[in-house]
C-alpha cells in the first residue's frame, strides 16, 4: 500500500483510456425502426377497424344489397333476354339508318327525274299518277296493314284487347319491310309525304320481332317492345333521343308504368346513337343563328301560334274525315275505285309541284332548311300549296307519313306571318321555328313532344319557353277543332274483320288489318 507522501507527491497512474460503457439494449438501428413498426402496425388495426365498421355499416343500412347482387350476377338468363333487346335496338337503328338513306335517295331520284330534258317536269303529270296507283295496289293486295302513316296503326296494336293475330297485321317485322319500300316507293314519285312518321311502325315492327326469343320470365312484353322500337324510330329518324322518349310517352303507352322502363329507355338511346354513328352528331336542320325571341315578336309570335293552331287543327280534321269518309261524291267514288281515286289524287299532287316549282314534293327538308337560314326564296302561295298537296297525298292512301310536311306548313306559317308583319328574313327565324312547333303540336296532339323535337332539331334550347308556350297554346287551339288525330284514326281500325287483301278497282274497298285503315 502506498504512503501518503508517494500520494501526494506523485499522481497515481491512470488506467487506459476506454469508451464509455453503454446499458444492454437493442442496436441503435433497431432502436428507431421499433417507433416505425409500432406505428404501422397501429395504422393496420385502425385500418382494419373501419374497414370492419364499414362492412357492419353497408349491412346495417341495405341488408339485402348482397343478396340482391348475387342474385343479379347469377341470373344469366335475364341477361340474355336484356342483350337481346339491346341488339334489337341496335338493329332498329341500322334499319331506320337504311330506310333514311334509301328515302333520300327517292327524293333525289324524282328530282333527277324532273331536270331530265327540256320537258322532263312535265313528266311529273304521268310519273305520279301512275306510281301513286302501282304503290296502292301493291298495298292493299299484299299489306294492307302498311297503308297510311302507321303510326294509328301502332297505337292500335298497343291496345290489350287486340289479338296476336291481328295485331301481326300492324306491327311485325314484314309490314316494316314493305313500309320501307312503300315509302320510298312515294318520295320516287313526288307525293308531299314524310318517312319520319312511318319509321314509328317500322320501329316497333322491328322490336316486337324480339318477342319470340325472349324467356317467359323476360317480364318485358309486347307492348314495351313496340313502344321502344317505335321510340327508337323517332330517336333515329329526326337525331333526337329525348324527342323519342317523350313522344313514346306522350303518344303511345297508356300504362301508368313501363315495365323494365330502364331497359326500354336503353334501346331506344341505343338506337339514336346507331343513327349518330353513322350521320354525326349533327342537328336535322342545322342551328339557329338567332335563337332568342325578343319583345317586338311577341305580338307576331302570338299570331304564328294561334294560325298554326286552327290551321293544325283543321288539317289534322280533314286526315280523319278523309279516312272515315262522308257521304259526298268524292269519298262514294274513292269507295268504289280506290285506284281511280288515287291517279286523281296523284295528277292533283303533280299539278300543285308544277305550279310551286317542285317546292312542294317530297318532304320539304330542303325548303325548311332554307327558310330557317333565311334564304328562302318562295311563293307567297306556298304554305297553301305544300297544305293542299299533303293532304292529297294523304288521301290516296299509300303509305305516308306528315311528321316532316307538317314541320314544312308550320315554317312556311312563320315565314308568311312575318312577311305581313313586316319582320326581316334574319328576324324571322325565331317565328319560323314557333312555327314549325306550333303546327306539328296542333296535328299530332303532342304538344310536349313538338315543341322537344324542335328544339332538338334546330338546336334552339335559348328558345325552350317560346317553343314550349307556342306547342301549347297552338294544341290547346286545336283541340277547339278536332279530337286529338291518332287517337281517331286508330279507332277507325276495329277489329271487326280479320285482316285480309283488299279488292282491286271494280270494286268498293274492302277494309284492311281488321278495320278501314286511316289514310294519314
Amino acid at each position: 500500500m502506498p504512503s501518503p507522501d508517494d500520494t501526494a507527491g506523485h499522481p497515481p497512474d491512470r488506467a487506459p483510456d476506454r469508451a464509455p460503457e453503454r446499458a444492454p439494449g437493442p442496436p441503435p438501428d433497431a432502436a428507431d425502426t421499433l417507433p416505425r413498426r409500432l406505428a404501422i402496425a397501429d395504422l393496420l388495426r385502425l385500418l382494419r377497424a373501419l374497414l370492419h365498421g364499414g362492412w357492419r355499416a353497408v349491412h346495417e343500412v341495405e341488408p339485402d344489397f348482397w343478396r340482391n347482387l348475387r342474385a343479379e350476377l347469377s341470373a344469366g338468363r335475364q341477361w340474355i333476354d336484356r342483350a337481346v333487346v339491346l341488339a334489337c335496338a341496335a338493329a332498329t337503328g341500322g334499319v331506320v339508318v337504311g330506310f333514311t338513306l334509301l328515302a333520300e335517295a327517292a327524293s333525289h331520284g324524282f328530282q333527277q327525274l324532273a331536270q331530265w330534258g327540256p320537258h322532263g317536269r312535265w313528266l311529273a303529270l304521268l310519273w305520279t299518277p301512275a306510281l301513286t296507283v302501282a304503290l296502292l295496289w301493291w298495298t292493299r293486295r299484299c299489306v294492307p296493314g302498311a297503308l297510311g302513316s302507321g303510326i294509328p296503326q301502332v297505337v292500335r296494336a298497343l291496345e290489350d284487347d287486340l289479338e296476336p293475330a291481328r295485331r301481326a297485321g300492324l306491327v311485325s317485322l314484314r309490314v316494316s319491310l314493305h313500309k320501307i319500300g312503300l315509302v320510298s316507293g312515294g318520295l320516287l314519285a313526288g307525293l308531299s309525304i314524310g318517312r319520319e312518321g312511318p319509321t314509328v311502325q317500322v320501329g316497333a315492327g322491328v322490336m316486337v320481332h324480339a318477342e319470340r326469343w325472349l324467356s317467359p320470365r323476360a317480364g318485358i312484353d309486347a307492348h314495351d317492345l313496340m313502344v321502344a322500337g317505335a321510340a327508337a324510330g323517332i330517336a333515329a329518324a329526326f337525331n333526337t333521343p329525348l324527342g323519342g322518349i317523350v313522344f313514346a310517352l306522350e303518344q303511345l303507352t297508356r300504362r301508368r308504368g313501363i315495365s323494365h322502363s330502364s331497359l326500354v329507355i336503353s334501346g331506344i338511346v341505343l338506337a339514336g346513337l346507331v343513327a349518330v354513328a353513322v350521320f354525326g352528331n349533327e342537328t336535322y336542320f342545322g342551328r339557329l343563328r338567332v335563337q332568342q325571341l325578343s319583345a317586338s315578336l311577341l305580338l307576331p309570335g302570338l299570331l304564328v301560334a294561334l294560325i298554326a293552331g286552327l290551321t293544325g287543327g283543321l288539317f289534322a280534321r280533314l286526315i280523319v274525315v278523309s279516312a272515315r269518309g262522308l257521304p259526298d261524291r268524292f269519298s262514294r267514288w274513292r269507295a268504289a275505285y280506290p285506284l281511280r281515286f288515287a291517279a286523281a289524287c296523284g295528277l292533283a299532287v303533280a299539278l300543285i309541284g308544277l305550279a310551286s316549282g317542285g317546292a312542294t314534293a317530297g318532304a320539304g327538308y330542303a325548303t325548311t332548311r332554307a327558310l330557317l337560314e333565311g334564304q328562302a326564296d318562295l311563293p307567297g302561295v306556298y304554305t297553301l300549296l305544300k297544305f293542299c298537296a299533303t293532304w292529297l297525298s294523304a288521301w290516296t292512301g299509300v303509305p305516308a307519313g306528315v311528321f316532316a310536311p307538317s314541320l314544312a306548313i308550320g315554317a312556311g306559317i312563320g315565314h308568311d306571318v312575318a312577311a305581313l308583319t313586316g319582320v326581316s328574313r334574319e328576324a324571322a327565324i325565331p317565328l319560323i321555328a314557333l312555327g314549325m312547333a306550333g303546327f306539328l303540336a296542333a296535328t299530332t296532339g303532342g304538344p310536349i313532344t313538338a315543341f322537344i323535337i324542335v328544339m332538338e332539331m334546330v338546336s334552339g334550347h335559348a328558345m325552350v319557353l317560346s317553343l314550349m308556350a307556342c306547342a301549347l297554346l297552338a294544341s290547346g287551339v286545336a283541340r277547339l277543332v278536332t279530337a286529338p288525330m291518332y287517337v281517331e284514326l286508330a279507332a277507325l281500325l276495329l277489329p271487326t274483320a280479320p285482316a285480309a287483301a283488299a279488292s282491286t278497282d271494280a270494286g268498293p274497298a274492302r277494309q284492311a288489318a281488321g278495320g278501314s285503315t286511316p289514310q294519314m
